[in-house]
């Protein structure tokens, strides 16, 4: 099942009704499910064990056991350390696709491949199709939730570009807190615990470069 939202020009999401929303958390787990069958299945194919791969992940043993039960939230940074580590492409664990083109992909505005971690989170995916890759681009929206919310933080391998398209959010990295406005842009090491939160009561829009 598939729920296809529609987008305007200012790529702002009509809100669904709590019927499409019942089905779209539906939709949401089930991807997460998918994919938690993809990284399980990679490791028993490699024959790797848990410890192996928690540690190329910078995990406990204890969380990554929690991602391939596929009741937990996979952070796309751990996904990233797993394709890594294993040689494979990032795309093949998202979306079960092997990309295949290595000359140039175009996305065109408002496309892309989607991918829901949690209700809070939304991914576009900017080079699925493109082999090889040594830079993964997404569109990240993260909807704003009230100021009292917990931020989830999570870590992984490599470094991370940012750059604010939309809104405002805070982000935090290994305990420091930036306030980042449209227009403004940020490059770290992923490796830190980091997280966000959109900031002034609506949702934010960021391009994220995962390397």
């Amino acid at each position: 099942m598939q729920i296809v939202y529609k987008i305007t020009n200012s790529f702002s999401v009509i809100r669904p009704s709590a019927y499409q929303r019942t089905k779209h958390i539906h939709v949401m787990n089930d991807q997460i499910k998918e994919i938690a069958k993809r990284l399980y299945g990679l490791r028993d194919a490699l024959d790797l064990s848990i410890t192996e791969l928690a540690k190329a992940c910078n995990v406990s043993e204890e969380e990554y056991i929690g991602f391939e039960s596929g009741k937990t939230d996979i952070p796309v940074g751990v996904l990233q350390a797993v394709a890594k580590y294993c040689k494979t492409e990032l795309t093949s664990l998202l979306f079960g696709e092997e990309p295949t083109v290595s000359g140039y992909f175009l996305t065109r505005a408002g496309l892309g491949n989607a991918m829901e971690r949690t209700k809070e989170y939304k991914y576009q995916a900017l080079a699925a199709g493109f082999s090889r890759r040594v830079a993964d681009p997404f569109i990240v929206t993260v909807e704003y939730k009230p100021e009292d919310t917990p931020m989830h933080l999570n870590s992984h391998n490599g470094q991370e570009f940012n750059y604010v398209l939309e809104g405002c959010m805070l982000l935090s990295i290994n305990g420091k807190e930036l306030i980042l406005n449209e227009g403004d842009s940020i490059y770290f090491d992923s490796s830190k615990k980091h997280g966000m939160k959109a900031l002034n009561g609506k949702s934010v829009r960021f391009l994220a470069i995962i390397l």
